[in-house]
């Protein structure tokens, strides 16, 4: 078990690592090219097509996995049916964010229904235990593309208002592989009925959480802009930038295991599902500490490479460092809780996560700008890992470190790889 963690977590986490290290090049590109106000235009401008798109998804990914996983039993029957009632309301939901945001977004905003139907189709491949498609599309070539594309624009002297088109074009050409790799894979079957109403009964929840989760990942950025203005948004993109390591790491190796632990719970397999938890949580935590370590010595250095005036951030940095510590210790416990099954507990602590962050975060940032939205981001951040961590706890007696902990790490699981 721990020896198919290995191989398909390290490959999630591979696009992951790759992802952060282009993003955060892509960064000091735009930093070191623009002025604060244009460098934090841009990131406004990013962060809210990745708060639409995120919303417009309606969390059909993780529903679809969770149907596709349990098909299994019964040769997949029924799968084009899932993806139809996924894609028809997603794709309706991210026309209507690119009308309404299409006067603060311009053309990134027509790119929004591409953005998500990606996400749709990569996760469907998932679902079948094929995390390839995701790393290497979604993990690589995005990120690069985007860097080469932002990058390209920034040498070239482009205008900043190129930067959002530059950054959301790669999506199209994803999409269009993503939709080629499911050819051959997908069996064409007749409608069953019910499908619809199956899928959504279970993903309605997630839906609501996942426009949450959306909003929690980005908001910050959008209040600093709103409260403290463009160039402290900049200040603050740039000190947090690497939290995305934890993120990116985080779901690389959910990506891995989601499948197995829908079916191990599905099944009642406690003990399976303890393992692949316990399994995550001790790779994850070994893959990301050494980076929060670093970056929390280091960022003194690290955070002058976006430019002189980005130097003052270094309280920034640390408060990110030690609240993502905690955070990759509780592993993925959302996912294993949604695995279970309990969705609406998942929406719950997102709303309670939202909601400390938000609050936090307008009687902070007025008066310590980008400091007092990292201490609102700290507040959500731990609340939305430490509810469910203790509810996992108490209904399943499921916990982040364990007895097969160590077992993840022996090196006989490696050669099984």
């Amino acid at each position: 078990m721990a020896a198919v963690i290995v191989r398909r977590g390290l490959a999630g986490v591979t696009g992951a690592a790759f992802s952060a290290m282009a993003q955060f090049v892509l960064v000091v590109v735009v930093t070191r090219t623009y002025p604060a106000t244009d460098a934090g235009a841009f990131f406004t401008a990013t962060a809210l097509a990745l708060m639409a798109a995120g919303i417009a998804k309606l969390d059909a990914g993780n529903g679809l996995v969770y149907f596709i996983a349990r098909a299994k039993t019964y040769g997949y029957r029924g799968i084009s049916g899932y993806l139809r009632a996924a894609l028809v309301p997603c794709l309706a939901v991210a026309t209507a964010a690119a009308v309404v945001l299409y006067p603060r977004l311009g053309a990134l905003a027509v790119l929004l229904p591409v953005m998500v139907a990606t996400d749709v189709l990569l996760a469907v491949t998932r679902g079948f235990g094929a995390v390839r498609p995701t790393v290497m599309l979604d993990g690589v070539l995005v990120p690069a593309c985007q860097l080469v594309l932002v990058a390209g624009a920034a040498l070239a002297g482009a205008a900043a208002w190129w930067l959002p088109l530059a950054w959301g074009a790669p999506y199209v050409p994803v999409l269009v592989l993503a939709a080629g790799g499911l050819r051959g894979r997908v069996p064409r079957t007749p409608y069953l009925p019910g499908t619809g109403r199956d899928l959504w009964r279970y993903t309605a929840p997630r839906s609501v959480a996942g426009a949450i989760q959306a909003v929690f990942q980005r908001v910050d950025i959008v209040i600093v802009a709103l409260l403290a203005g463009p160039a402290q948004a900049a200040v603050y993109t740039a000190a947090t930038r690497f939290k995305v390591v934890g993120q990116l790491a985080n779901q690389g190796l959910a990506q891995a295991v989601q499948a197995g632990l829908v079916r191990a719970l599905a099944d009642g397999e406690r003990e399976r599902a303890g393992e692949l938890y316990q399994a995550a949580t001790i790779w994850l935590v070994l893959l990301t500490w050494p980076v929060w370590l670093a970056y929390a010595g280091l960022a003194p250095w690290v955070l002058r490479l976006f430019g002189p005036t980005y130097g003052s951030a270094v309280p920034v940095a640390l408060v990110l460092s030690g609240t993502m510590m905690v955070a990759t210790a509780c592993g993925m416990v959302d996912v294993v809780l949604t695995a279970a099954g309990h969705t609406v507990f998942s929406l719950l602590n997102l709303l309670a996560a939202i909601g400390c962050t938000v609050l936090l975060d307008l009687a902070l940032i007025p008066a310590h700008g980008a400091l007092g939205a990292v201490a609102g981001w700290s507040g959500g951040v731990l609340v939305k890992n430490l509810l469910p961590l203790w509810q996992l706890h108490r209904r399943y007696g499921l916990h982040p470190f364990g007895r097969h902990t160590l077992a993840a790490l022996r090196v006989r699981d490696w050669a099984a790889a």
